[in-house]
């Protein structure tokens, strides 16, 4: 599938940010940490931040909860379905629940209800972005990467339709006229 994809936060931004969030998480001394990556589109991020937690002096243990509420589109479904549930104890323990998009909350909100009625100590949310204006559930991050533009956003692990998970940035698809009226190329 070739695009035209516009960079919205490149390479280093990403990993600057990514520290620092990993310095936030470390400032609030969790105890008897597990971080949860919801799967699939924050496998990058949640793998980059695990490692930063580690050079900020933390010892996060990794689990996975794959939840389903999109198609091969571009819109979410109100139904969340468990493809795959965190297997570890989560009982008295903090966890971090790591997600590549926060928009309509539903996803994180369903997966937080759920650790939260296995007993966990705490669910704290780390969303690598951010869109606020999008919110069907009341919920917020504990910890935010970069606010997103109105966009569909692909790379660093998020994808549209399965493509573009594998950039290193996190872009967005430039229509025909689009690229045309702003001069910008794909990189």
């Amino acid at each position: 599938m070739t695009a035209n994809i516009h960079t919205l936060f490149d390479e280093d931004a990403i990993a600057q940010r990514v520290a620092g969030l990993a310095e936030e998480i470390a400032k609030s001394t969790p105890q008897d940490l597990l971080v949860v990556a919801v799967l699939k589109g924050s496998f990058i991020f949640a793998a980059d931040l695990v490692r930063a937690m580690h050079r900020a002096g933390l010892e996060p243990e990794m689990e996975f909860i794959h939840l389903s509420s999109y198609g091969a589109g571009t819109e979410g479904s109100e139904n969340i379905r468990v493809l795959r549930d965190v297997e570890s104890d989560v009982n008295n323990r903090d966890i971090i629940l790591v997600d590549d998009i926060l928009e309509s909350g539903r996803t994180l909100a369903f997966a937080r209800q759920r650790l939260q009625e296995r007993g966990a100590r705490s669910v704290k949310i780390a969303a690598l972005l951010d869109k606020p204006e999008r919110r069907k559930a009341a919920i917020s991050a504990d910890y935010v990467g970069f606010a997103c533009p109105e966009k569909f956003v692909v790379g660093y692990g998020m994808d549209m339709g399965h493509a573009w998970r594998q950039l290193p940035f996190i872009g967005y698809v430039v229509e025909q006229d689009e690229s045309a009226a702003d001069g910008k190329t794909g990189a």
